[in-house]
């Protein structure tokens, strides 16, 4: 049976993935960043070129960005939907007098990372290595955030060695059972 890589080897091996990773996300005609909310797309195009001279088709779950008469940068269904009302894009004017077609998509999910642009794209990146930015509890959706405050809660209960709130919880059921049978003995009972 193969062992665990060691801590050296895997670290060589996820180097050696993000930089593969690079080389191959360098060789796309575009580059893109992504938040948990959103993603940006920047195109480079001539300096010669109007808003009129390119053609960007976005709809929930496609995308299209070509210069009139050429082939597409990119046309293929989107990796997740987006919002299109939220979404957006621009021709601006860059250093050298080149331009770019700068394109920000609003994530519908916004708890998810995409691996790719488009599900037909060339390359795609690992999103079990993405480290996301630090966020504020405020940030997230009620559900969220009322299972991550129980989460902290419950590590801190741990450090303290205090019991989580599922145990607490367990203790508490003992206790109104135990109120309700005083003729039972509950002196070896065990919680886990």
């Amino acid at each position: 049976m193969p062992s665990s890589p060691t801590p050296s080897e895997r670290e060589r091996s996820d180097a050696e993935a993000r930089a593969r990773e690079k080389e191959e996300q360098a060789k796309l005609p575009y580059k893109w960043t992504q938040t948990i909310k959103d993603l940006d797309i920047v195109v480079p195009v001539a300096g010669n070129l109007r808003g009129k001279d390119i053609d960007v088709v976005m709809t929930k779950t496609k995308l299209k960005v070509a210069v009139k008469g050429q082939a597409p940068v990119i046309d293929g269904e989107l990796t997740h939907a987006v919002k299109v009302d939220e979404s957006a894009w621009t021709l601006e004017t860059v250093g050298g007098g080149g331009k770019e077609i700068s394109i920000h998509l609003d994530k519908t999910n916004k708890m998810e990372w995409w691996d790719a642009v488009v599900t037909n794209a060339e390359y795609k990146i690992d999103t079990s290595k993405i480290v996301p930015e630090n966020s504020k509890l405020g940030d997230l959706d009620g559900e969220t955030r009322g299972m991550v405050e129980k989460m902290m809660y419950d590590q801190r209960q741990k450090e303290m060695g205090k019991p989580t709130s599922e145990e607490e919880g367990k203790m508490d059921m003992l206790k109104k059972f135990q109120a309700q049978h005083p003729e039972m003995d509950f002196s070896n009972v065990k919680m886990s």
